[in-house]
């Protein structure tokens, strides 16, 4: 991909504007609740760690590794839990992280885990929303940015296991 050049479509500068405004509207939303944080790993870490530091109420955070990707560009449409949520979650208000909601199908399978598993309420949170792939009814609650059916890279999103460090999204065009 190196033979590519990168195209960048949301700056370190936009998306650090965005989460902190994001922050706020979701510790207005849960003053008074105790909020879990639950991370869906790995793309959401970096997602998940700045998200935080702008959540104002106390905060619990965990973490589930799913996998319907594996190496690929697109979603097997299967979900698989990789490592289960590690905490009693039952009576908390579950606020679930993924970078990036495109079919929904991951999503909607931790939602329907996580309400198995007795939380008093669940929500869902992306960095980023591609409503134009979507295959289940599922809208996230809170998104930062929604964006066109490109496949993208970068804080936090892979392509083979790299990129993830990058501090901006791109998606790559021919030089």
């Amino acid at each position: 991909m190196e033979d590519k050049k990168r195209n960048i479509l949301l700056s370190a500068e936009e998306i650090s504007k965005r989460i902190k405004e994001l922050g706020l509207e979701i510790s207005k939303d849960y003053e008074g609740k105790n909020i879990y944080v639950l991370s869906l790993l790995r793309g959401s870490f970096i997602y998940t760690a700045d998200l935080v530091r702008e959540i104002t109420v106390p905060t619990q955070i965990g973490f589930m590794t799913t996998s319907s990707y594996g190496h690929s560009e697109t979603s097997s449409g299967t979900v698989k839990v990789v490592n289960d949520i590690p905490d009693n979650i039952e009576g908390l208000d579950v606020l679930i992280v993924d970078d990036i909601i495109d079919t929904g199908y991951t999503m909607e399978f931790v939602v329907n885990h996580v309400k198995k598993l007795g939380a008093n309420s669940v929500k869902t949170c992306s960095l980023l929303d591609k409503p134009s792939r979507r295959k289940v009814d599922l809208t996230p609650d809170y998104t930062c940015f929604e964006i066109d059916d490109l496949f993208v890279v970068g804080y936090g999103l892979n392509y083979g296991e790299y990129y993830r460090n990058i501090p901006y999204i791109f998606n790559w065009e021919d030089k």
